[in-house]
């Protein structure tokens, strides 16, 4: 219980790959970007399996500040990608679908395996809770896909959240004032990784 109480409390915070889900339920694009929360799964799935069976000795201070330097400019584009599509739109976030862009299962991908949360929140995990609970050999993998599929969960209950938001925020200038809320709070995520990495 003490595992999936800390992965619960850790990946359904706000972090930046649930901000970026949150605003794509906003502009009524949650289904079809449920192959971002597969990528994200995913590649929890991928580290959890690449910690869990080698532990922390991977994440050496030497790679931790390029991963950090590499999420952090990745969230800042998303933040650019949000920005520039909210001030274009001209229209209700239930508009026109062929005019938006979905995220698809390679940004879940990609951002979840550059997101500097993903370590903080395997490593306790895969160091310290599994050899505490006698976890090991094939009980790894089981453990890592059960968690992967909680990853999965997080984005997701966010772009349903987005979604609801969404069919209620219907006066154009509000919608435009929370996908730029959106992109200050990932801008200030992004500022605080780079701080941190100096």
């Amino acid at each position: 219980m003490e595992i999936f109480a800390y992965a619960f409390g850790i990946m359904y915070t706000p972090g930046p790959v649930n901000l970026i889900s949150l605003n794509a339920g906003l502009q009524g694009q949650a289904q079809k970007s449920l192959g971002f929360c597969v990528g994200v799964g995913l590649a929890m799935l991928i580290l959890f399996m690449i910690f869990g069976y080698t532990g922390a000795w991977l994440v050496s201070p030497e790679w931790q500040r390029p991963i950090a330097l590499l999420g952090a400019f990745y969230i800042l584009y998303l933040v650019w990608k949000i920005i520039s599509g909210t001030l274009r739109q001209s229209h209700t976030p239930t508009g026109n679908p062929e005019e938006k862009h979905s995220l698809v299962f390679r940004n879940g991908l990609i951002m979840q395996l550059l997101n500097p949360k993903a370590p903080v929140a395997i490593l306790p995990i895969a160091t310290v809770q599994f050899p505490a609970a006698q976890i090991d050999g094939a009980g790894i993998a089981v453990w890592s896909f059960l968690l992967a599929c909680m990853a999965f969960g997080a984005p997701g209950s966010y772009l349903l959240i987005g979604a609801k938001l969404g069919k209620l925020v219907q006066n154009p200038i509000y919608f435009k004032v929370i996908n730029l809320a959106l992109a200050a709070l990932l801008l200030w995520v992004a500022v605080d990784i780079l701080a941190a990495s100096y």
